[in-house]
């Protein structure tokens, strides 16, 4: 549930992958978000499939 104030990306918006920069329309479902610096940054589900242990120690993008 979003409050008045919170921003949050709807499907209007393309989306982009912070690893690749691959692009969707719409957030798929298979894409995973990840908090980094304040940040929300997106990754495709190949790049998140990749790089899956890096994501689940929670280490920052530029450690992968």
């Amino acid at each position: 549930m979003t409050t008045t104030g919170e921003s949050r990306v709807s499907e209007a918006v393309p989306v982009t992958c912070a690893q690749c920069g691959t692009t969707a329309e719409e957030l798929p479902l298979t894409w995973v978000s990840s908090v980094e610096r304040g940040r929300t940054l997106y990754y495709c589900d190949r790049c998140a499939r990749d790089n899956l242990r890096s994501i689940e120690a929670r280490l920052d993008n530029p450690w992968w």
